[in-house]
């Protein structure tokens, strides 16, 4: 994914605490009741039908995600969108609220917004930078704002990474965000984002499924990147199921230093 991802300072990197309000974030959750909307640009390559699918170009040209079931991660296959309209933006974000709280979060790309009704607050178009700050903020603290982090993906001259660590990193925040920031760490697949996932995986007094999630995460890296890595979690981490994670995922890289790993294990037993 095409996003400007830049490099930011170690203090940055090693937190854990909920990403820093932002005046957008302030504006959404003092939304009682109804549904609040905002738009952004996207960046070069996003484009999506307004509806049921958004493409990233930039991966290919069978990279697509749909809402039908919920899952915002990219998929490899078309499907029946492969010669559908794809319009290069904007995004479109909808969030739900009820009693103060984030019910469900709703984003598309292209399109317009129907009318207005009651109960909408529209807050127009704001920039990029500004929306996916907002968007990470709720993801840190609403259980079912995790749909917002993908959100915040797509927009325009985002730098989103150090939040989405923090939000990895920070116990309170749900679990499933949690998980959630892991996964689209692993897709950005910079240094300072694979040093955070290895604190993550190696820590000891973490969440269990965050840490599973970690150890998948860092998989999905380039094999220079992810393997290494891998490959001294299946040798030195003293839980053995990080130990054995690892070296599942390590059997599935095709790499011949997993190999070497794995016959070394099984001659020393």
């Amino acid at each position: 994914m095409r996003i400007l991802y830049l490099t930011v300072s170690a203090a940055l990197i090693g937190c854990g605490s909920v990403p820093a309000q932002s005046p957008l974030a302030e504006r959404i959750l003092g939304v009682k009741d109804g549904t609040v909307r905002l738009a952004y640009a996207v960046h070069e390559g996003i484009c999506g039908d307004g509806q049921t699918f958004i493409r990233d170009r930039s991966r290919g040209d069978d990279n697509y995600v749909s809402f039908d079931d919920g899952n915002s991660k990219w998929r490899g296959h078309a499907g029946s969108w492969g010669t559908a309209p794809c319009e290069p933006g904007p995004a479109r974000v909808a969030i739900t609220k009820q009693d103060g709280a984030i019910t469900r979060v709703r984003v598309y790309v292209g399109g317009e917004w129907g009318q207005s009704g009651s109960g909408v607050t529209d807050l127009g178009t704001v920039a990029g930078p500004a929306a996916a700050k907002a968007l990470v903020t709720l993801a840190g603290r609403e259980r079912r704002a995790d749909e917002a982090i993908f959100a915040a993906m797509i927009a325009d001259s985002a730098v989103i990474w150090p939040d989405l660590l923090s939000i990895a990193k920070n116990t309170s925040a749900p679990t499933g965000n949690r998980k959630n920031a892991v996964f689209w760490l692993s897709q950005i697949a910079g240094d300072a984002a694979t040093k955070g996932l290895t604190d993550i995986a190696e820590n000891e007094d973490g969440d269990r499924e965050v840490r599973d999630q970690a150890v998948f995460a860092l998989s999905q890296l380039p094999a220079d990147q992810g393997v290494p890595i891998l490959i001294r979690l299946a040798r030195n981490n003293r839980d053995p199921k990080v130990r054995r994670k690892a070296i599942f995922w390590l059997g599935q890289s095709d790499d011949p230093r997993a190999l070497q790993l794995i016959e070394e294990i099984l001659t020393r037993g």
